[in-house]
């Protein structure tokens, strides 16, 4: 059934380019989320691996902010992340000694 209503097509094209968005933005984050993996899994760098888990973080908050994700989900899948690379070893932050209690 073809829409004729102007309002009703406005919506239509309103709801298609933010699907678009929202698939982009989906994308980016489970890219970052495999990218950080990767390289926990390689041995890269701690530091290097710290700096894509602060990257993809900031990426998953974005799209909590945007809409795409639930702020519940958004949480959940950084809790999961961070909680993946301390089960390989690595520290949430990194090789700085700084944050370290003495």
């Amino acid at each position: 059934m073809a829409k004729r209503i102007k309002s009703a097509i406005k919506r239509a094209q309103i709801a298609e380019r933010n699907r678009q968005r929202n698939v982009a933005v989906r994308s980016e984050v489970k890219t970052r989320i495999k990218r950080t993996h990767e390289a926990a899994v390689s041995g890269e760098d701690p530091d290097k691996v710290v700096e894509l888990l602060r990257k993809a973080i900031s990426t998953i908050d974005r799209a909590a902010r945007k809409g795409v994700l639930h702020r519940n989900a958004a949480a959940r899948r950084k809790s999961r992340l961070a909680k993946a690379l301390l089960a390989k070893g690595v520290s949430c932050h990194g090789t700085d000694k700084s944050s370290e209690i003495v």
